[in-house]
């Protein structure tokens, strides 16, 4: 081919399309023959993806390194935490801590429960939307073809693989080190009681599907919020804001039993499974509500982004 313009770069734009081959065959709706719907975006290729961001990336180490961080503030730390009722109560909670690995993982649950699972929890399903749109390649994860349903299903399930696994490390990792520094023996239950390792594998089992049930509110509301807008920082603050708002009122006795229907009021029910038997009455209801509002949350999500105009 000879040159056709003075500007290399035009010329080999030229050659290169040139050299692409004819284009395949469509169905009479435009569609390309043999594709299928359900084979775009891979959850596996999803996961990979999500897997290289430095996010996931940190959020999860963090997730090992805070056991390590506790069992050095342990360690450290002045045992009687500096007097009076309030320092006993430390000093009692470390002392706990420090009884043994079951101990050591409960008392790591107590102190990520209330905030730090709820960020996590945020950032992955708040990320979500929010994140493709602010980077202007939504339009074009839906223009490949993927279709929208396909999109915000592959999209959840990832998020969700991820918060399950950051919900897991932190009390597996708090056993095991718990186990190197303090020895695997019987969980200490408050009330004196002592629970062998099996029991107390069991019951931080219970303690890890509790949340993964309750929490699930936070994944609908974060990704009610993540398909709302543009700014990912938006939505995972905005989960984030209205779950301390929600602990707040919580702690308002002059509402009486509208309390009950706040989806954080049993945010701590899990701490029924540290009584002989357990109290699961509680937990049940914490599961319960936790579901139901992450229903309501996604399916009003999900209509949202059905209707979104992704060009916008």
């Amino acid at each position: 081919m000879s040159p056709v313009h003075q500007d290399r770069s035009a010329d080999a734009a030229v050659a290169a399309l040139e050299s692409l081959p004819a284009p395949g065959a469509a169905e009479p709706s435009g569609v390309a023959v043999g594709f299928v719907p359900g084979r775009t975006l891979p959850f596996g290729v999803e996961v990979r993806r999500q897997l290289k961001r430095r996010r996931t990336q940190f959020t999860l180490g963090f997730m090992v390194l805070l056991p390590i961080i506790l069992a050095i503030a342990f360690a450290v730390g002045d045992g009687d935490g500096g007097g009076g009722r309030s320092g006993s109560t430390r000093a009692s909670i470390v002392d706990l801590a420090q009884n043994g690995a079951g101990n050591f993982a409960m008392v790591t649950m107590i102190f990520s429960a209330s905030f730090l699972l709820i960020v996590v929890i945020s950032l992955f399903f708040g990320d979500t939307i929010a994140s493709e749109a602010s980077w202007s390649s939504l339009r074009y994860l839906l223009a490949m073809p993927v279709p929208r349903m396909r999109l915000v299903r592959q999209k959840v399930l990832v998020a969700g693989a991820l918060s399950i696994l950051a919900i897991l490390l932190l009390p597996v990792t708090a056993m095991i080190l718990g186990g190197i520094l303090y020895g695997f023996g019987p969980l200490s239950t408050p009330v004196g009681d002592q629970l062998d390792f099996a029991a107390t594998v069991f019951r931080l089992g219970v303690v890890v599907v509790f949340m993964i049930l309750q929490l699930s509110w936070v994944a609908g509301l974060a990704f009610l919020l993540s398909v709302s807008t543009d700014a990912p920082l938006g939505a995972v603050g905005g989960a984030v804001l209205l779950t301390i708002l929600s602990q707040i009122l919580d702690q308002i006795d002059a509402l009486g039993d509208i309390r009950n229907f706040l989806p954080t009021h049993y945010s701590f029910a899990w701490t029924g499974t540290l009584s002989d038997p357990i109290r699961w009455d509680d937990m049940v209801r914490g599961s319960f509500a936790g579901v139901a509002y992450a229903l309501i949350f996604f399916g009003l999500g999900i209509l949202k982004f059905r209707r979104k105009d992704i060009t916008s």
